[in-house]
């Protein structure tokens, strides 16, 4: 029995905690929330103790659950660890690369399994098809959701796209060479609808789009290999696969040759003949439950969990190159534009009268336009 804790009562952290309370290799122990009717809300339903800081937590605990605000994955996250706590940390693993670096050395360091909440991983639409989607050539990506007014700390990218630089990554056997993106904020400073366009080494392509101001929910990836397409809607957990006729594939159909009837025929089996079309889907599963078995089954038998903290760190570099094209984006197509997500105008670092010795830096912060970097 893993005795666990659960640290964030949040959306996300009262579902892990609920789920954790019924899963029969799990001992729920506490909650820890630095808003007293968060964690008490939680705990009197589960029964747990609900504490304010982790400090607070008991010694003989064996692992925890860690749901905070991302900006504090960091911080959190070590505090665990140098308790010799196993760690599951919801997505993403970090704001940015080196926090996720500092995260998966010390986790290294104290031989605690960390693993991320990419929880897409354990979708049946992705178990069904995994094995068939080797040697991916392109794949397009579309995640759309409404405004909920949680993960406003990060934008799009690292709250939705995440998801799917991870299940990417994982697909992908080679190095992204070239990134373009560009993204815009519409609720606040962070963007909220991105676009990316990813080039690996081996030929691969990838283009994704992201949005948490869509009128309509969708969670889809396409995903073409030399041999076959695959949709995964990961919303349903099902996956259609179409699988070429070997004439297809060999080059030896030779559309020209067929009679008028033999295209109106061809024509109406298309989808059962020459691209045969079938749908196929894993057990109908709760993948939080399966990512928490996943969790307890790495510190049972040491297996390595699914998503690895080097696999989140891994996602979170490669949401940090993209959010850096986003910034970089021109807009109007040239420099001096407005570049990024809130189509900032940079203005030109050229010191005006005003800059000369003796003025205080409180007074050129005062006076002078805005300087940035670069």
């Amino acid at each position: 029995m893993i005795r666990l804790a659960v640290v964030g009562c949040g959306h996300l952290g009262r579902i892990h905690a609920r789920l954790a309370a019924a899963a029969e290799a799990i001992e729920l122990v506490a909650l820890v929330d630095p808003v007293e009717a968060a964690r008490n809300a939680v705990a009197a339903d589960l029964g747990v103790a609900a504490l304010a800081t982790v400090d607070e937590l008991p010694a003989d605990l064996d692992a925890a659950i860690l749901a905070a605000p991302t900006f504090l994955h960091e911080e959190l996250g070590l505090a665990l660890l140098e308790r010799g706590l196993h760690l599951l940390i919801e997505k993403p693993l970090a704001t940015r690369s080196a926090e996720a670096n500092t995260l998966v050395a010390a986790a290294r360091a104290g031989r605690r399994v960390l693993q991320v909440g990419h929880v897409e991983r354990f979708n049946p639409a992705l178990d069904a098809a995994r094995d068939r989607l080797t040697d991916a050539k392109y794949i397009e990506a579309r995640r759309y959701s409404g405004y909920t007014f949680r993960s406003t700390d990060i934008g799009v990218v690292l709250d939705m796209m995440i998801h799917d630089l991870d299940v990417v990554l994982s697909l992908v056997d080679s190095e992204v060479v070239d990134v373009e993106a560009l993204g815009v904020a519409v609720m606040g400073e962070h963007e909220d609808a991105a676009t990316a366009r990813l080039k690996f080494a081996n030929g691969c392509v990838a283009n994704l789009s992201a949005s948490r101001i869509s009128y309509e929910r969708m969670r889809r990836m396409q995903v073409w290999t030399p041999v076959r397409f695959a949709a995964l809607d990961f919303d349903t957990g099902t996956t259609k696969l179409v699988e070429p006729d070997g004439s297809l594939t060999d080059g030896s159909f030779d559309s020209e040759a067929l009679s008028a009837d033999a295209k109106a025929t061809a024509r109406d089996t298309l989808f059962e003949t020459l691209l045969p079309l079938r749908e196929v889907s894993g057990p109908e599963v709760n993948a939080i439950v399966e990512e928490q078995a996943d969790l307890v089954a790495a510190i049972e038998t040491g297996s390595t969990p699914r998503v690895t903290g080097e696999a989140g760190r891994d996602a979170v570099a490669l949401a940090e190159r993209i959010l850096a094209a986003i910034e970089q984006h021109q807009w109007d197509g040239h420099a001096g534009g407005p570049t990024g997500a809130r189509r900032h105008v940079r203005t030109p670092i050229v010191p005006g009268p005003h800059w000369h010795l003796g003025t205080s830096a409180t007074d050129v912060t005062a006076q002078s336009p805005r300087r940035e970097a670069g």
